[in-house]
């Protein structure tokens, strides 16, 4: 059975890398799942290296999960044998955008199994006319329940009625 999934794995793997290596970029269905909800990726270029349970998306990278979306010129991925992926990190400038909260910074980490985004070195947050900066944030996939850490900004208020 373990062999089973292991070709099926490589199969699925291989197709998806001839068609992002092909010029123009290519977009490849949902192989891989996270919690029942299927992870979409779309990159310039995939290496995948199976046996130790990791890939690489270069280029123009999107990665999108429910509500949530984070591009940026590369992603590192971590999978599992069944194949679930299991964390991500994104780097060289990311945004991501999730429930209405739009974040940018350098960095981010997203821990799939427990449905959190952590992005940092300098993060910026947005959300309608509100804006914030933070050395950190992280933010709950399933509620966008935000947390920061050394933060400043702007949150409106409504308009004071006379």
């Amino acid at each position: 059975m373990a062999l089973r999934k292991r070709a099926w794995l490589l199969l699925s793997l291989a197709a998806v890398a001839g068609a992002l290596a092909a010029p123009p970029p290519a977009h490849a269905d949902p192989i891989l799942s996270v919690g029942g909800d299927a992870l979409g990726v779309k990159a310039d270029k995939l290496e995948v290296d199976v046996s130790a349970g990791e890939a690489i998306l270069t280029g123009s990278v999107t990665l999108n999960k429910g509500p949530l979306q984070v591009s940026c010129p590369r992603i590192d991925l971590k999978f599992d044998t069944t194949p679930h992926v299991t964390f991500a990190r994104g780097s060289g400038g990311v945004v991501a955008d999730v429930k209405g909260v739009h974040a940018e910074a350098p960095d981010v980490e997203l821990d799939l199994t427990k449905q959190l985004v952590d992005l940092r070195g300098g993060v910026r947050l947005t959300r309608g006319q509100g804006w914030l900066q933070a050395e950190r944030a992280t933010i709950e996939i399933a509620t966008a329940k935000v947390t920061l850490t050394q933060v400043k900004g702007s949150i409106p208020v409504p308009p004071r009625v006379p």
